[in-house]
C-alpha cells in the first residue's frame, strides 16, 4: 500500500472552478494551502449566431461532478482519506445567465456566456429610459449598462423564449449566475437544492443594490424582471447547504465567489488598495477600495470584492475588465491554427522577439473597460510583406499586455496612489514571454505567485473559514506565505510609452464597425458571410473582423 502522501494530514478544503473554457475541483490542505489533488474537463462553446455565445448548463453541472469524482479517485490513490475533505467552495463564470425549472430541474435555455453581444439593441432601448441627470442604474449598481452584465441577458430570454416566458408565468422558472445553478443543483435540485448566490455574483446581475446589499425594487421593474425568480442573496462565506449525492455526499458547500473576487482572496489582497490581475478567457485588475465603494471617473465598475460572512462588513472593489485574453490564443489555435496547442504561442513569440510594428486589437466582443464600445471589432494593423504568424503571435501577446495598461492606468488615476506593483494569477501567468512583456509595458514589477490556483484558493478559504468549518483560518498571521516570483522592467518607459501610444491608435480603428442593426440580423452583419474576418488591406493595415468568438 503507498505511503500517505506528504502534507496530506490535517483537515482538507475542495474548490469548484467553473471557468468560461473549463471546470477545475482542486483539493486543499486547509493548514499549509498546498495544493494535493485536481481534475480538469474542457468545455464546449455554441456560437448559434453572429455575436451569440451560449454553453449547456447541463453540461456544465456534469463537468463539476466529474471533477469531483475524478479528483476524489486521484487522492485514493495516493491514500490521501477524503472524509478529510471538511468543506466545497464555489467559484464562477460571472454574469453567465441561466433559467431552470424548479420542477423538472431542467434548464429552460442554454445558458447565455458573459461574452455574448445579442442584447445590444436591448442596452440601446432601455438606455433611453435613464434620465440624463441620474442614472440610477449605475449609482445602484456601480455598473454601466452594458450587454455584458445578467439583467439584459434576463430580459432577452423573457422577450425571445417561450419555454422561459411560459414558465415564469405558472411560477417554475429560476434565475440565476452559474454558482446559483450549481449549488441549487448540488444540494438536492429538484429535491430540496437551495436557491441562492452570494455578493459577489449578485452585483454583476446590474438588479443588486450593491450598498444595501439587497435585489433592488426599482431595478427590477426597470429591466421588467420578476424578483421571485431571484435567488436569495447570502454572504460568500457560509454554510449554503450540503452535497447530496456522490462521493462527497453530506459535505457542505459554504463559500461562493464570483471567480474574480476568488482570485482576489486567493492573492490575499485584504488591504485597501492592494491589486491583483487574473489572465484568463478575459483579463480582469480589481483593487481593494476597503468598505467604501468608491466609483470611477475613467471606466471601471464598481463591485463587491467579499463579504467573508453573515456578521463580516462588506469590502468593495474598483475593477477594470478586459472581454478577450486568453481567448485570443484559443482564437489563434482554433481560428487561424496558426498554433496547435495554447502553449506553443510562448515559442513563437520568442522567436519573433518583437511584434516588428504588427499591432493586435482583439475586441472580438466590443471593447470593455476603459471604453465600453460594443460597436469595435478585432484588427491587426502595421502589416508588411515581412510579418509572419511569429509577429502576429507576438502581437497578441502585446495587446493582452496593452489592454492591462489601459485599465491599470484608469485605476491609478481613480485611486490617486499608483500601483508600485501587480499581483498577477491565471493560467496565462505560465507563459513567461506575456509576463516580462506586461512588466515592460507597464513599467512596473510584476509578481506571480507560485500558486497559480488563487482563484480556486480563494473559493477554498472561503468554504474553510466558514462559521460552522472553521478549518481554515483567515488572521493575517496564520495565512500560509507563498512564495513570488517578480519580473522586472527590462526596456526604457520611452520605448514602452512609444508602442503603447501606436496600440492606442489602433485601437481607435477597432472602433465603430458593427451597428446594432446590423448585428442584430445575421444575413445582413458586417462580417456574417465571411468564414474567418473581412480584410481591408492598404499598404500597411489589414484589419480583421472575427467571424467566431474564442
Amino acid at each position: 500500500m503507498a505511503a500517505p502522501k506528504k502534507g496530506a494530514v490535517g483537515p482538507l478544503v475542495g474548490a469548484v472552478v467553473q471557468g468560461t473554457n473549463s471546470t477545475r475541483f482542486l483539493v486543499f490542505n486547509s493548514k499549509t494551502a498546498e495544493l494535493l489533488s485536481h481534475h480538469q474537463v474542457e468545455l464546449t462553446q455554441e456560437f448559434p449566431r453572429e455575436g451569440w455565445v451560449e454553453q449547456d448548463p447541463k453540461e456544465i453541472l456534469q463537468s463539476v461532478y466529474e471533477c469531483i469524482e475524478r479528483t476524489c479517485e486521484k487522492l485514493d490513490e495516493v491514500n490521501v482519506d477524503i472524509a478529510n475533505i471538511k468543506a466545497i467552495g464555489v467559484s464562477n463564470q460571472r454574469e453567465t445567465t441561466v433559467i431552470w425549472d424548479k420542477l423538472t430541474g431542467e434548464p429552460l435555455y442554454n445558458a447565455v456566456v458573459w461574452l455574448d453581444l445579442r442584447t445590444q439593441s436591448t442596452v440601446e432601448n432601455l438606455s433611453k429610459k435613464i434620465p440624463g441627470n441620474n442614472n440610477f442604474v449605475k449609482s445602484k449598481t456601480g455598473l454601466p449598462l452594458s450587454t455584458y452584465f445578467s439583467a439584459v441577458k434576463l430580459r432577452w430570454m423573457l422577450d425571445n423564449v417561450r419555454n422561459v416566458q411560459k414558465a415564469v408565468e405558472e411560477g417554475r422558472a429560476l434565475f440565476g449566475t452559474i454558482d446559483s445553478w450549481l449549488i441549487w443543483s448540488m444540494t438536492g435540485g429538484v429535491n430540496g437544492g437551495v436557491h441562492c448566490t452570494d455578493v459577489t455574483n449578485a452585483s454583476r446581475t446590474m438588479l443588486f443594490n450593491i450598498h444595501s446589499l439587497e435585489w433592488d425594487k426599482e431595478l427590477c421593474d426597470f429591466f421588467e424582471i420578476p424578483m421571485n425568480i431571484l435567488p436569495n442573496v447570502w454572504s460568500s462565506s457560509e454554510i449554503y447547504g450540503l452535497m447530496k449525492s456522490g462521493a462527497l455526499e453530506g459535505v457542505p458547500i459554504s463559500g461562493c465567489l464570483g471567480d474574480q473576487s476568488a482570485a482576489l482572496v486567493g492573492q490575499m489582497c485584504f488591504q485597501e488598495g492592494q491589486a491583483k490581475n487574473t489572465y484568463g478567457t478575459g483579463c480582469f485588475l480589481l483593487c481593494n477600495t476597503g468598505r467604501k465603494c468608491v466609483f470611477s471617473e475613467h471606466g471601471l465598475l464598481t463591485t463587491v470584492a467579499y463579504k467573508l460572512g453573515r456578521d463580516k462588513p462588506v469590502c468593495y472593489a474598483l475593477e477594470g475588465s478586459v472581454a478577450i485574453a486568453g481567448a485570443v490564443i484559443r482564437w489563434l489555435r482554433d481560428n487561424l491554427g496558426i498554433i496547435e496547442t495554447s502553449e506553443e504561442v510562448e515559442k513563437l513569440a520568442k522567436e519573433a522577439g518583437t511584434s516588428y510594428g504588427c499591432y493586435f486589437v482583439p475586441a472580438f466582443s466590443g471593447l470593455y473597460a476603459p471604453y465600453w464600445e460594443p460597436s469595435a471589432r478585432g484588427i491587426i494593423c502595421g502589416l508588411t510583406h515581412f510579418t509572419n504568424k511569429y509577429h502576429i503571435a507576438f502581437a497578441a501577446l502585446e495587446a493582452v499586455c496593452f489592454q492591462t495598461r489601459e485599465i491599470l492606468d484608469a485605476m491609478n488615476r481613480d485611486c490617486g496612489i499608483p500601483l508600485t506593483h501587480l499581483q498577477v494569477d491565471g493560467a496565462m501567468t505560465n507563459n513567461n514571454i506575456l509576463m516580462q512583456l506586461q512588466a515592460d509595458i507597464l513599467h512596473i514589477p510584476v509578481v506571480k505567485s507560485s500558486m497559480p490556483e488563487t482563484t480556486a484558493l480563494g473559493a477554498a478559504m472561503a468554504a474553510g473559514a466558514a462559521e460552522g468549518i472553521g478549518v481554515w483560518s483567515l488572521e493575517p498571521e496564520n495565512l500560509s506565505a507563498i512564495t513570488m516570483e517578480r519580473f522586472e522592467p527590462q526596456i526604457q518607459a520611452t520605448e514602452s510609452d512609444i508602442r503603447y501610444a501606436t496600440w492606442k491608435k489602433a485601437v481607435m480603428k477597432s472602433m465603430g464597425w458593427v451597428t446594432a442593426q446590423s448585428s442584430e440580423n445575421d444575413d445582413t452583419a458586417i462580417f456574417s458571410s465571411l468564414p474567418l474576418g473581412f480584410f481591408v488591406v492598404s499598404s500597411m493595415i489589414m484589419l480583421i473582423g472575427a467571424r467566431y468568438i474564442s
